[in-house]
Parts: C-alpha cells; sequence; structure tokens
C-alpha cells in the first residue's frame, strides 16, 4: 500500500494548502522537463489527486485505499442490492453492516446537486471567459453640452492593467523558453472523476501546476512576477459622438484590462455626464432657452436676438400681442440626434419684461396709454 503522505512528505493532519504547497514544490522538483524522475513524479501526481480531493483522503485514511467503481462488492454485493445506500444508510432489514460502508458509497446531496447542474443548465449555459483575458473597465467622464452639439476627442489617462514591457506581455525573461505545461499538455485543464452510485462524472478545471495557462515560463519575468502585465498608467484617446446623453454607456473594445500572458484585453466602458448649462435646459435632443422682452414689443411684435448653442445669435420674429409665457420654436437648432443625423429644435419661452425703473418720460406716456385703455 503506497503512503500518499509520504510521498508528498506532509503528515496527516495536513491541511489542503499544505498538501497543496508540498505538491507544487515536488511536481517543479521531479519534472521531467527539468531531468526529473518520470516514475516518481507520476506519484507525486496520484497523491495529490487522492489528497487534494476531501472524499478521496476520507476513504484513504479509514481504508488505506481509494474504492472506485464496483471495487468495494460489486453491483451485487452491500450497498448496491435495491439502493440499500441510496439514502447513506442500509435499508432496514438488509442485514448490511453501516460501520462497513465505505464513505463515498452513500447518497451526497452534494453529488446529485453536481448531477443536476452537470445535465441541466450548469457551467455549459454559462459564458466562457478565458483565465488570460483582462477584465472590463467603466470610467466615468463629464463634458459640457457644448460637446454633445459637435462631439470631440477626449484623452484620458486610465490607471489599469499594462502589458509588461520587459517581457512583452510574455511572463518570461527575455532569452528564456516558454513551454508546454507537463502536467495538462498545454491544454490548461485537468479533469477530475468523481464515482458516485449513479456513475462517473467527469469535472474539468484549472490545471494546478500552470494556473489554466497551458504554459510554463523557463524562468518568469522579473518585473512582472509571471503575469504578463503590470499596474500602470496608459493614454486612450476616446470620440464622443454627436448627440449624447447623460448616463449613456459607451463600449470601447479592447482598452480595458491588458490580459495575462498576451491573453485579450477586456473593454472600457464610459459613462457619460452632461454638465449643467448656463442658458439652456436639455430635454432629449431639444433645447430650451428663457428670454425677457419688453411690454411693447410684446404688443406692437418685431424681433429679438436669441443666442443659440453654437455661440452664434439668431433675430426671433416675436408677433404682435404676443402674451407672457408664450413658447416659440426655432426648427433644428437643437441637439442633433444621437449618430449625427437630423437636430432637435430651440424652444423659446417668451416673459415680458415689467421695469423696475423708468423716467418721466415713461411714465407720462405710460399713464397717457393707461387713459387709452392700455
Amino acid at each position: 500500500m503506497k503512503d500518499y503522505y509520504r510521498i508528498l512528505g506532509v503528515s496527516k493532519d495536513a491541511s489542503e494548502e499544505d498538501i497543496k504547497s508540498a505538491y507544487r514544490k515536488l511536481a517543479h522538483k521531479y519534472h521531467p522537463d527539468k531531468g526529473g524522475d518520470g516514475e516518481h513524479f507520476k506519484e507525486i501526481n496520484e497523491a495529490y489527486h487522492i489528497l487534494s480531493d476531501r472524499d478521496k483522503r476520507a476513504q484513504y485514511d479509514r481504508f488505506g485505499r481509494v474504492f472506485e467503481g464496483g471495487e468495494a462488492g460489486g453491483a451485487q454485493g452491500p450497498g448496491f442490492g435495491g439502493f440499500r445506500w441510496a439514502w447513506g444508510r442500509p435499508a432496514a432489514g438488509a442485514g448490511a453492516d453501516e460501520e462497513n460502508i465505505p464513505e463515498g458509497f452513500g447518497f451526497d446531496a452534494q453529488d446529485l446537486g453536481d448531477i443536476f447542474e452537470e445535465f441541466f443548465g450548469g457551467g455549459a449555459a454559462q459564458k466562457t471567459v478565458s483565465p488570460k483575458q483582462g477584465k472590463d473597465i467603466e470610467v466615468e467622464i463629464e463634458i459640457p453640452l457644448e460637446a454633445v452639439l459637435k462631439g470631440q476627442e477626449e484623452t484620458l489617462a486610465l490607471h489599469k492593467f499594462i502589458k509588461c514591457e520587459r517581457c512583452q506581455g510574455v511572463g518570461a525573461e527575455p532569452g528564456t523558453q516558454v513551454k508546454e505545461c507537463f502536467s495538462c499538455r498545454g491544454t490548461g485543464e485537468v479533469q477530475h472523476i468523481k464515482r458516485t452510485v449513479f456513475g462517473s462524472f467527469t469535472r474539468v478545471a484549472p490545471c494546478p501546476e500552470c494556473g489554466g495557462d497551458g504554459l510554463r515560463a523557463e524562468k518568469v519575468c522579473n518585473v512582472c512576477k509571471g503575469e504578463g502585465r503590470v499596474k500602470g498608467t496608459e493614454e486612450c484617446k476616446v470620440v464622443i459622438p454627436l448627440g449624447v446623453d447623460s448616463h449613456q454607456i459607451l463600449k470601447i473594445d479592447k482598452r480595458g484590462d491588458a490580459g495575462r500572458k498576451k491573453g485579450p484585453s477586456g473593454d472600457l466602458y464610459l459613462k457619460i455626464f452632461i454638465k449643467p448649462h448656463s442658458i439652456f435646459e436639455r430635454k432629449g435632443d431639444n433645447l430650451y432657452l428663457d428670454i425677457s422682452i419688453p411690454f411693447s414689443r410684446a404688443a406692437l411684435g418685431g424681433e429679438v436676438e436669441v443666442p443659440t448653442l453654437e455661440g452664434t445669435v439668431i433675430l426671433l420674429k416675436i408677433p404682435s400681442g404676443t402674451e407672457s409665457g408664450k413658447v416659440l420654436r426655432v426648427a433644428e437648432k437643437g441637439l442633433p440626434h444621437f449618430g449625427g443625423w437630423g437636430r432637435g429644435h430651440l424652444f423659446v419661452h417668451l416673459h415680458i419684461e415689467t421695469p423696475k425703473k423708468i423716467t418721466k418720460e415713461q411714465k407720462a406716456l405710460l399713464e397717457k396709454l393707461q387713459k387709452e385703455g392700455l
């Protein structure tokens, strides 16, 4: 009988982390690619496979071996006739010795949960993301209302993971080799087989030897420590499109965190905020503006100068008899629709101005108008 604890050089009460750490050291030392003993390397992998699995370790500690398949009595032996162990205990009167039931043959709710997950929408339905892919990042930016009208280019200083310049993102020291991982044969994945009374089920997990990369550096980069990326600042030029609105989010491909070891970068999500304007109010693609006019112009009609967001001034015709509160529309002097096709309108809200101070001549004229019924 093999002593797996002795093979890994750990005690029987070693923690999972102790076992994992011992395995990594021995695997690195005895790896055939580094001139190690291939047979001993297989023993190390076998020991880690058993002791890193709680169920297998419990069987090994109790019986000195791991029961796989039908080794514990066969299809007709204790635990299989009429599903006597289906719920973790022998059926009444079955005559099975509960103390001799090897751990792992009883029903485990976790096993059933894993089985249901495997068949009814588990990992296969989830989005697969490469372990090397960088994370998406989100940045908020505040722009003036004028930028919505004409669009503009902004330069952002992004604090994120950037490619390591020393190793050019490879993760290995310049001049050294990057080899295929011996444990996973370059796939970055290893299979874990779990045997239950319902059969054997295989799960795929990242390779513990290479961390899911499929490659191992002969000598890791001194700057990025094998990651292929470091924390830094990178300038990013982005174009703010016409008609963008507050709380709108723009996606810029591949400008997020750099991926590990030349993996794909994440994306940049730019959340837009528009600064309030001093005179214009925005509602969708339309602009609203308040203008005060004297009583005489409201009564007689005429023209009034109206500013625009472009910075120019237009003459707006005021109809005679205009009442305070009337809204006049100036077509296509609002904001462009998102993407640049067409424009909204400018709505001018008129207020009749009442003078606080008047001259003697103005007072005399107003008194005359008052006598005329105005």
